[in-house]
């Protein structure tokens, strides 16, 4: 049994449910970081019942608002003497969404989620990572981040405030695959942000994820059959946190960071194909590489000092 204090983002379902009850079944102190208290009280109660550990805690985060991370963070300070995992799992994705979609603070919600929030609850808990003999973060990445191989796909800066958001379409797939890639540019710069402080920061790209009867209820009828088809060959919630575990609490990746690392626990390259035709189609077939757009010193300045002036009056409060 170990000794130790996890938070998980979005613990409440999926994935995160999976990994709480995992790290729960190893002796961890659990605290689930969840929007929704009156359901995540109820899987709470769930866990520490399968798996006879009192030491699960439960606080209430919204990750896309700044407000909401300030108060958590605090909350963890005050409770907390140290941290030694932080792992990012809540994220958000609207399947169909035709609106474009802001958050408290004004930001498209996808980034305000799946980039900033971690982002800035990274920097406000590092002062407890710090504290621990082996200080872990992980963000959940995705697969999604591989469309990045057609050369012509970029993040729009300029539209992440919505600056358009009247004018120019709203395609809710598109924007969740760049957040996620900008997750990967922050989670790496974080990575050497932190690296002489112990705190080893890498992603984990998730496959396509069985859903629950559910979930599938949300999609229409087309994408209902989509949606059971792709179930038929995708990966569970449970192996993707027993990778979750090896990542964040293994001896294995005790000295990796700034890595991505796929769902079978192997570290994933940026790519090192030419632009040639047939380079081009070898690096879309090959698995252990990803686009090469993530570690283009370009793209990571440009989200970084977004992500550093979008947080920053929240981390000098």
């Amino acid at each position: 049994m170990k000794e130790g204090i996890v938070i998980i983002t979005g613990a409440n379902s999926g994935i995160g449910k999976a990994a709480a009850i995992k790290f729960a079944k190893e002796g961890f102190t659990v605290v689930m970081a969840c929007r929704n208290l009156d359901r995540s009280s109820v899987v709470q109660q769930e866990i520490i019942e399968s798996t006879n550990n009192n030491s699960i805690d439960l606080f209430p985060l919204d990750v896309s608002s700044f407000q909401s991370i300030s108060e958590f963070c605090r909350e963890i300070q005050s409770k907390y003497g140290k941290l030694d995992i932080l792992i990012h799992n809540a994220g958000y994705f609207m399947h169909g969404e035709k609106d474009y979609q802001l958050s408290k603070d004004g930001i498209e919600l996808s980034f305000a989620t799946n980039v900033f929030g971690p982002f800035l609850m990274t920097k406000l808990l590092a002062n407890l990572l710090k504290k621990s003999e082996d200080g872990r973060v992980l963000t959940a990445c995705s697969t999604n981040i591989r469309h990045f191989f057609n050369p012509k796909r970029k993040i729009d800066y300029d539209n992440l405030l919505g600056e358009f958001k009247d004018s120019l379409p709203y395609n809710s797939y598109k924007m969740y695959g760049d957040s996620k890639m900008a997750l990967l540019l922050v989670t790496n710069q974080l990575a050497e942000y932190y690296k002489n402080d112990g705190i080893k920061m890498n992603a984990v790209q998730i496959p396509a994820i069985k859903m629950s009867k559910e979930t599938i209820k949300n999609f229409k009828s087309l994408w209902k059959v989509a949606a059971r088809i792709q179930n038929a060959f995708s990966s569970t919630t449970e192996s993707m946190a027993d990778i979750y575990y090896r990542i964040c609490a293994s001896h294995d990746y005790k000295d990796i960071t700034g890595k991505l690392i796929d769902d079978k626990g192997q570290i994933v390259q940026a790519s090192h194909y030419s632009k040639r035709l047939t380079q081009e189609i070898k690096q879309l077939l090959d698995k252990k590489v990803y686009p090469s757009y993530a570690a283009d010193q370009k793209n990571v300045e440009l989200m970084w000092n977004l992500a550093n002036q979008l947080t920053r009056p929240w981390i000098s409060t």
